[in-house]
């Protein structure tokens, strides 16, 4: 959607200059001050200063020079004397570097700070704004000695000093061990040396520092893949030889994110992979991040790409779901039915904590088929004890379907928030398994029960978002704008923005007519992918995201998972402290166990009943 700022009559758009990185600034419209000290000697911590010389120059000329001596306020060595010439009698009566600093400062404000050998020269600089109590400011820097062992080769410049630079490139100014004989000198060398690379494409500030690590040729003439990329915020997609997609990422800033691919920043060995196999980068634009990082999640789930290490397969998952059946049980599936909890990334934690929930609801995990008319009956051990591996839900007494029926409810309660009360039975157990010093068997079960615990809090909060019909939210751009949001039952069904100066509720009532339609599957997120669920969900609680509008409250359930944060919370205190321990301990002793059980703060600030939830619900009512 192309908005315009009808105030100026003039569009707003990611392609305004004005919003344009300095980076990207062609290189003659840049600021440089080449700079070159005299010191004490090679320590900046050490030594002083003795000499500032400076030459600030933009598109190849000279617009001004900074030159003076300064006082170390100690003595000089005789052989620093002998090299350059400045003796102590000279800066005697010269300014401290307390008086020039901030002079020079102020003269090389906002230009790219150039330097042969660069990490010496503003050590010194950086080390005095520190002791003047002044923090140094983040500059752009240039080495030319860099930039000259990338640009020449070793028969070329078998050395890359000033002095060898200067005869090689017959330089007028020669250097001579004074900071500004030296400062202008640098400056003919950096000259030639731009001379150099201009001829490779290299045309930016960016291109010349993405040009300094060593890259292959192949890889750095690949970058005319992203010629044809805009600098807005979108996706971006590369595709190999037969034209299968290899990558898929998102950007703020399309172009510069791909041309990175193809320079020295670039470190990853797989990612270099597949620039070699890449042929083309084809993109979509998007209006904003939220936009771009839910169309990343379909196009993953769509190609699959063999590049991209993460949410390859956003619909893929384990839920544990109750069954439909006379007597129900938990089972675990890779669809979700109406009552259900997940998804779980494994199989096989997904297969634990329906365990935990059986044996706290005393559902039945034997697999007999039981009709309506039959009755439930599991063999127990002496004293109507569960048989070690038995079936979670044996009594000593014939159940049938309508007495058993309430523990199916119960266990329906729990995945959808309605009651807590098997979290509280497995505390219970928990303070059971403490009190008999049973400290091993209490940490797993407190574990097992953290992972039930923050499952159903993340479960119950994505369910609460697709619950929802229609949803729209906005945020702001940063800008003075607003990024818009249409979510229908967990997903992105529109995006736009509405720039400052345009009003955003037409922006609003558009975005919603040209909505996706999206119809509801069965299930806790109603057919929408957890993953795409759980981006819109952080991006509507991030601060500064404000729902415009919505056909129902967005809110969690009472009695839900996000009761027991505050538990859950000490818990991982718990684990912390455990690491702490162990990582003190000596290599040959064995750490003891995790305290438990896990006391949870009251809202009076006292130690409360581990059993006690936190003492306010959950709500994040529109």
């Amino acid at each position: 959607m192309s908005v315009t700022d009808e105030a100026n009559g003039t569009q707003l758009s990611f392609e305004d200059p004005a919003l344009g990185h300095p980076d990207d600034a062609p290189l003659r419209s840049i600021t440089f001050v080449v700079v070159d000290l005299e010191t004490t000697g090679g320590s900046s911590v050490h030594d002083r200063i003795t000499e500032i010389g400076a030459v600030k120059v933009r598109g190849g000329e000279v617009i001004g020079e900074f030159a003076t001596l300064v006082d170390p306020q100690r003595g000089i060595p005789p052989h620093i004397v002998r090299l350059t010439g400045i003796t102590e009698a000279m800066v005697y009566q010269a300014p401290t570097i307390d008086e020039v600093l901030p002079a020079f400062l102020e003269f090389a404000r906002d230009a790219v700070i150039v330097a042969h050998n660069a990490g010496f020269d503003t050590g010194f600089l950086r080390a005095a704004a520190t002791s003047m109590g002044h923090p140094w400011p983040s500059r752009r820097v240039l080495c030319t000695v860099k930039l000259a062992r990338r640009v020449l080769t070793r028969d070329e410049a078998p050395t890359v000093k000033l002095s060898a630079l200067a005869y090689l490139f017959r330089v007028q100014t020669r250097p001579t061990h004074r900071a500004l004989d030296d400062a202008r000198a640098t400056v003919e060398v950096m000259h030639r040396l731009f001379e150099r690379v201009g001829n490779l494409g290299v045309e930016s500030f960016r291109d010349l520092l993405e040009y300094l690590p060593g890259v292959p040729k192949a890889t750095r003439d690949k970058r005319v893949l992203a010629e044809h990329l805009p600098s807005s915020p979108g996706i971006y997609m590369f595709r190999g030889p037969s034209d299968e997609v290899l990558y898929v990422g998102t950007a703020v800033d399309l172009r510069r994110r791909v041309r990175s691919y193809f320079t020295g920043s670039e470190s990853r060995t797989r990612i270099k992979e597949m620039v070699a196999l890449a042929t083309r980068v084809d993109h979509v634009e998007c209006a904003h991040r939220l936009e771009a990082g839910v169309r990343e999640l379909r196009l993953l789930g769509a190609h699959a790409p063999p590049y991209n290490r993460r949410s390859k397969f956003p619909h893929r998952g384990w839920w544990i779901c109750l069954t439909e059946e006379a007597f129900p049980r938990l089972k675990v599936s890779r669809s979700a039915s109406a009552i259900a909890l997940g998804p779980f990334r494994s199989r096989a934690v997904a297969y634990d904590v329906a365990d935990l929930i059986a044996e706290t609801c005393g559902l039945r995990t034997c697999r007999t088929a039981l009709k309506a008319t039959g009755r439930h009956t599991c063999e127990v051990g002496p004293q109507g004890r569960r048989l070690v591996g038995g079936c979670h839900g044996a009594t000593a007494t014939p159940l049938s379907a309508l007495q058993y029926s309430s523990r199916a409810e119960i266990t329906a309660g729990l995945l959808t928030g309605r009651t807590d009360a098997p979290v509280r039975t497995a505390l219970d157990r928990l303070m059971a398994l403490s009190d008999a010093e049973l400290f091993e068997n209490a940490a797993r079960l407190r574990d097992r029960l953290d992972h039930l615990v923050g499952q159903l809090e993340r479960c119950q909060r994505l369910a609460a978002l697709a619950r929802i019909s229609e949803l729209v939210a906005a945020g702001p751009d940063g800008n003075g704008g607003w990024e818009l949001a249409v979510i229908r039952h967990g997903r992105l069904a529109s995006a736009g923005v509405a720039a400052r100066g345009v009003p955003p509720m037409p922006v609003v009532a558009a975005l919603a007519a040209a909505a996706e339609t999206v119809l509801p599957d069965p299930g806790p997120l109603h057919g929408a992918p957890h993953e795409e669920v759980a981006l819109i969900y952080r991006w509507l609680t991030t601060p500064g995201v404000r729902i415009v509008c919505a056909t129902s409250g967005l809110s969690l359930p009472m009695h839900g998972g996000a009761r027991w944060t505050q538990w859950r919370d000490m818990v991982g205190s718990a684990h912390r402290t455990l690491r702490e321990t162990a990582a003190h301990d000596s290599p040959g002793r064995r750490s003891s166990p995790a305290p438990v059980p896990v006391p949870v703060l009251s809202h009076r600030g006292g130690a409360a009943d581990p059993r006690t939830p936190a003492p306010h619900g959950t709500s994040l009512d529109a």
